[in-house]
């Protein structure tokens, strides 16, 4: 067995760049997502080590350190960040000439070539889903032999292997869990609209629906939703709040936990049994029984892919969503208790001055608890990018999707509407949504009966000035 290293290298400060994150860039208040996609292999190799650098405030001392004594050396890494880890990479190399350096994650699985002709420290990419690829070079196992990489021979050419069978059986990748008692800090990882600490993991991959902008079901996860058994979930629960009784709540990140309702009832039902508080990604459209049956087990929070207040929008980026539907899902999550952090982007295909402002109006109307929102992001492999390189929508001096100070930049551009009008819209956004006398009152009434959310509203509020701070500055 190959003495593995995983590594989420160091990045910019208050890059939320985990590999669960739905966008790699500093966001408005800090968050950091677990590693999850990196945990997952992780826990697969014995006597391998996890290091997540970024929320551990980790720099590349000790990290150079820790490969002195290392065959193997996995690194996540996405579009935005590429070419920060292929430097990592080098430096990985320099100190360990023997060490094997393989990177995985979405921008990799789509430009496998081009990542290894950029990053000539790399040895391989994993190519889609990745565990069992992981797994089997850990192991030993030639390259030459391992399904689902691309790779650099002796020669310096570029092989491709063929692809690897997807997993079918969910059940038989063993719990991240372990890994995160192992290697992680569980107060390290903090998202503003959940209760900390928390912890996250995926009960499933896959994602019906066909979101041109969703960069996961294009690109390593794929459409069809294969998930595990909801006793193998409940199993890993219960070991989760053994490791980690301080735990306050859990968080399924599976892109949309809600594609297969009688699952996600029957997941609840033995979430209930256990008394925990717990949240997940859903779809604006699950009925008023099943979301009864969802609260009265534990769920505390939805977060929910609004994206446009415009119907014609949502038709553009095959949303497969109606706003009737999502504005009646909506009123019965208020009805019901459960709270909503709602996620919407500007700049999509069809956007205009006149859109934005419905999408304004839109989510103060329906008025989630909590709200971000981002600028379309033409991630490589998806539709959008696809979309956007034809019609010339994007530069490709803006393909990074961020600034040099790890700020999203707004990369698409329309004839009727410019990088800089997209770009503004966001602050316009927030301040419309957060600074009404009513979402006021409701925020300082949450405040005062608790005194860990004001602590955190506080700090948020600092954050999201200083964010708006860089930006005017960028």
């Amino acid at each position: 067995m190959l003495r593995t290293l995983f590594l989420q290298p160091p990045s910019f400060d208050g890059f939320d760049g985990g590999a669960g994150s739905r966008y790699q860039a500093k966001r408005e208040i800090r968050s950091f997502w677990y590693p999850t996609w990196l945990a997952q292999p992780a826990a697969m190799v014995p006597g391998s080590r996890l290091i997540d650098a970024p929320p551990a405030k980790m720099g590349m001392g000790p990290i150079l350190e820790d490969v002195k004594n290392r065959d193997l050396v996995i690194m996540h890494t996405s579009t935005p960040s590429f070419p920060s880890d292929v430097r990592v990479a080098k430096m990985l190399k320099e100190t360990n000439p023997k060490l094997k350096i393989g990177m995985v994650g979405a921008k990799v699985a789509v430009q496998p070539d081009e990542s290894l002709a950029q990053g000539s420290p790399i040895d391989f990419v994993a190519r889609n889903e990745f565990d069992f690829t992981i797994k089997e070079i850990a192991e030993g196992r030639p390259l030459a032999e391992v399904d689902g990489i691309t790779w650099r021979n002796e020669n310096g050419e570029i092989i491709t292997n063929k692809d690897r069978a997807m997993i079918e059986d969910m059940d038989s990748l063993p719990f991240v869990t372990e890994v995160y008692k192992r290697d992680l800090r569980i107060e390290d990882y903090f998202i503003g609209y959940l209760k900390h600490p928390y912890i996250s993991i995926y009960t499933g991959r896959g994602c019906k629906s066909r979101c041109t902008f969703c960069l996961w079901p294009q690109t390593v996860g794929g459409h069809r939703y294969r998930t595990r058994s909801p006793e193998h979930v409940a199993a890993e629960i219960r070991l989760a709040m053994k490791y980690f009784p301080q735990v306050k709540e859990f968080f399924f990140d599976d892109d949309t936990f809600t594609d297969d309702l009688p699952r996600a009832e029957a997941i609840a039902r033995e979430l209930g049994k256990l008394g925990v508080t717990w949240s997940c990604n859903a779809k604006a459209n699950v009925p008023y029984d099943t979301l009864k049956v969802l609260r009265d087990n534990g769920l505390r929070l939805l977060l929910v892919g609004y994206e446009s207040g415009n119907q014609q929008i949502l038709h553009n980026i095959k949303k497969g969503m109606r706003i009737e539907t999502a504005r009646e899902f909506t009123k019965n999550c208020h009805k019901l208790g459960i709270k909503i952090h709602g996620t919407f982007i500007v700049g999509l295909p069809g956007e205009t001055k006149e859109t934005i402002r419905e999408t304004i109006e839109y989510a103060k109307e329906i008025d989630p608890h909590t709200m971000q929102v981002s600028l379309a992001a033409p991630y490589p492999g998806t539709f959008l990018h696809k979309q956007a390189s034809e019609n010339g929508w994007l530069n490709e001096d803006e393909a990074e999707l961020i600034d040099e100070n790890g700020v999203q930049i707004a990369p698409l551009h329309y004839p009727h509407l410019s990088h800089t009008e997209i770009f503004k819209s966001v602050e316009t956004f927030y301040k419309e949504f957060y600074f009404r006398p009513s979402k006021i009152f409701a925020i300082v009434k949450e405040m005062i009966t608790d005194p860990q959310m004001l602590k955190r509203r506080l700090r948020e509020g600092v954050e999201f000035f200083q964010f708006l701070r860089q930006r005017h500055s960028s």
